[in-house]
């Protein structure tokens, strides 16, 4: 195997991980201003428009404060703002992960996320979620 392989397969490894990568500094520059403007100051950000027609929560509503309060290092306030959305972080992660090593194997990315099956269980989840913290007995879910 010559130098040339060598340099190719890793200019090749590096190709690959840029996706990934660029998803990571992407998410990682939202999180910064989220962290740096404070969206519980008004004007900054725009209101969620479901909340806004509707006056009821979505499954995201909150989930800019809870990342506020993750990045001021209070998982207490971030719990108590979107708790779907913190437990979603771990997911995320391994997902993001997952697609990491693969890249970095040179294994082609898988067409599907999850099985159909997780993929429904989520939605149910979700809309449960969403029902949920805009009843009364739910309130402890609305942000």
């Amino acid at each position: 195997m010559g130098i040339a392989t060598t340099e190719r397969r890793g200019t090749d490894r590096v190709r690959r991980l840029l996706a990934p990568l660029g998803v990571a500094a992407g998410v990682g520059a939202a999180f910064a201003v989220v962290g740096v403007v404070d969206p519980n100051e008004p004007g900054h950000y725009p209101t969620c428009p479901f909340l806004w027609l509707t006056g009821l929560y979505c499954p995201g509503c909150g989930t800019m404060r809870t990342m506020h309060a993750l990045a001021h290092l209070d998982p207490v306030a971030a719990l108590g703002l979107n708790p779907l959305a913190v437990a979603m972080i771990p997911f995320l992660l391994f997902w993001w992960g997952r697609w990491v090593l693969r890249a970095w194997q040179g294994r082609p990315r898988r067409t599907t996320l999850a099985h159909p099956a997780w993929l429904w269980a989520f939605i149910a989840v979700v809309m449960v979620y969403w029902v949920v913290r805009n009843l009364p007995v739910g309130a402890f879910l609305a942000p």
